[in-house]
């Protein structure tokens, strides 16, 4: 029994693999005027493209009927600020490991350019050819970090679009509304930053002798709750 389980779940991964390496090879086909980069995953295929041909791509992926990339699932986008770097690896008893949560700065100068740090990512579902696809763009280097609207070809990124510019700040050209709509009006930054403090920014509170609510700064103290410590086993001795 357990052998015909192994051999059933076998066969289904190879067909699995085989149907995501048609998938590709079908893209490939279709999209050979753009410089396309296909980024390992077992699962699912993740398209990488330039931010500049992202219309143009995203219209053939919809509209050719051997794709028919017909729904826009979700719109995310991911800060890769600090990425691959191990800060929190430490020996000691030291809160500098901490840094990135305590840290007090929040808005970027305006000069500022960040280079690959955002890049949003869209996924499509065929449902004629029950097909997923993820497709990757990294955002402009100047701030602020932006890319164009795919509002226009599905409409469905409307409020996905607004959502990454409101936690992350993306911009994206040519939306209709690109308002905040998870935060509120006098909210300061954007709160899914890595370098956002995880206390914030502003609190609100009542203010008693101007009867109304009012801004004010955060009054929670920075500091880490549990240092990382490791002891030997000789140290329990």
């Amino acid at each position: 029994m357990e052998l015909l389980n192994y051999k059933k779940k076998s066969k289904q991964k190879n067909q699995s693999l085989m149907d995501k390496n048609s998938n590709i090879n079908i893209i490939k086909n279709k999209l050979s005027e753009f410089n396309l980069a296909f980024l390992d995953n077992q699962q699912n295929v993740i398209l990488q493209i330039d931010q500049a041909n992202l219309i143009n791509v995203c219209k053939i992926l919809k509209t050719d009927s051997d794709l028919d990339y017909s729904m826009l699932i979700d719109v995310c986008a991911v800060d890769y600020l600090t990425y691959g770097e191990a800060d929190w690896i430490t020996n000691d008893a030291t809160k500098s490991g901490y840094s990135r949560a305590v840290k007090q700065t929040i808005i970027p100068d305006a000069d500022e350019t960040f280079l690959k740090r955002f890049a949003v990512f869209y996924q499509l579902l065929s449902i004629s050819h029950n097909k997923r696809l993820t497709l990757k763009v990294f955002t402009t280097e100047i701030n602020p970090p932006s890319v164009p609207s795919i509002n226009k070809i599905w409409n469905s990124a409307n409020w996905f679009e607004r959502e990454a510019f409101d936690l992350m700040g993306i911009h994206f050209k040519g939306h209709p509304n690109l308002t905040r709509i998870l935060t509120d009006y006098g909210f300061i930054g954007h709160p899914f930053r890595k370098d956002f403090p995880t206390n914030g920014n502003l609190e609100i509170v009542y203010d008693e002798d101007k009867e109304q609510v009012i801004y004010q700064p955060v009054s929670i103290s920075t500091r880490p709750s549990v240092p990382k410590v490791i002891r030997d086993k000789n140290d329990r001795k």
